[in-house]
């Protein structure tokens, strides 16, 4: 999740900062809506935390020092170089910046180590740091260096690993910020990484069971298309040469032949829009619900994605409850963190509802 922080005046005239936690600026928008309505605020600015790259050099030396850092504005990026001593060539926000993916492998390989070193009782604050620098994903070390540095200014462990959902996943983050906030961090990161292991094979699994019934259909598919294009063009060419008679049937495939070739490009067009109309809307904070109930509904297959969320709620709600007595946040985080859509909606939609008006529990 991206980070934004929102600048503006009380009612009273005082000045209002903070900052929220969402996936895009019109998410933000939204969030920043409910607070005003809720505070009777008036929020002025909003700004998106965002990666900076910077040249600069040291009084009297003339060799360029290359950088990158995030910020909210260009000028909090100026501000902090010159009071670090540095004079400024260039600043410029950086927008050709490619996400690279982490494999959950790294991210449980971070977990495991760190258990391991608290067991050996580390300081966290030096355990970020040895990794961070040993690390070889870019993307994992830079994710791990912010969580560092906002640790050590005094952020809350929640906020700060919750802006890093979509690298370490939200499992993790929500099992790592109570981590952060209780007296048996090691045993926790113990756990997750033991979970996300077992995840990480279960996984495995699936993909190479699903991967010769895929490659069979698209082998399938591809002769087929072979077939029409190109092979039976040349048998329809070589038959009507010498004016021989064609069934019915043959005579209908070699003019679906023809059309084929004669309109190649409307044909591609009606193939992949239906599939790229399809995956747009299953992206979309509907489609995923839609995706996710289709996904447990599979057979075999659906009732373990099914039982694995399950755990996962059942993981961050005992974590979570064992030293809280306020149970419908903690079924709502929980909720959030079992990684399916459909489920999380129900919890939230159908079970909080009727725990809240006919005290079930």
């Amino acid at each position: 999740m991206a980070e934004f922080r929102y600048q503006g005046v009380t009612l009273a005239g005082k000045p209002l900062r903070g900052t929220i936690l969402a996936p895009n600026r019109l998410a933000a928008k939204k969030k920043i809506d409910e607070i005003v309505a809720e505070h009777r605020v008036r929020v002025q600015a909003l700004h998106k935390r965002v990666h900076f790259v910077y040249k600069v050099r040291r009084p009297g030396n003339q060799k360029i020092i290359d950088g990158e850092i995030t910020a909210y504005t260009p000028e909090e990026v100026r501000e902090s170089l010159v009071r670090m001593g540095y004079q400024i060539v260039q600043i410029r926000r950086n927008f050709f910046r490619p996400k690279l993916g982490v494999p959950q492998k790294e991210v449980v390989v971070f977990i495991r180590l760190c258990a391991d070193l608290l067991r050996e009782q580390f300081p966290y604050d030096e355990i970020l740091s040895m990794l961070a620098s040993d690390m070889e994903n870019p993307r994992l070390r830079e994710t791990v260096m912010e969580i560092h540095k906002d640790l050590k200014m005094g952020k809350e462990g929640r906020q700060v690993f919750l802006r890093h959902a979509d690298v370490l996943g939200k499992f993790t983050v929500y099992m790592l910020s109570i981590a952060s906030t209780s007296g048996n961090m090691a045993d926790i990161y113990e756990n997750t990484a033991k979970f996300l292991e077992r995840s990480s094979e279960f996984k495995k699994n699936i993909r190479s069971t699903l991967f010769m019934p895929a490659f069979v259909v698209l082998a399938a598919v591809g002769a087929l298309v072979f077939y029409v294009m190109y092979i039976f063009p040349k048998i329809a060419g070589m038959l009507l040469k010498y004016n021989i008679a064609v069934p019915p049937m043959t005579a209908a495939t070699m003019q679906v032949s023809e059309f084929f070739q004669n309109n190649i490009i409307w044909v591609m067009l009606a193939f992949l829009s239906p599939i790229i109309a399809t995956v747009s809307y299953f992206r979309s904070e509907k489609g995923r619900v839609v995706w996710h109930r289709i996904l447990i509904s599979i057979p075999v297959i659906g009732k373990l994605i099914y039982k694995t969320s399950l755990e996962v709620f059942a993981r961050v709600f005992h974590a979570l409850y064992s030293g809280s007595g306020e149970n419908i946040e903690v079924i709502k985080i929980s909720s959030e963190a079992c990684g399916n859509r459909y489920i999380e909606k129900q919890i939230k939609d159908i079970v909080i509802p009727a725990m809240l008006r006919e005290g079930r529990s």
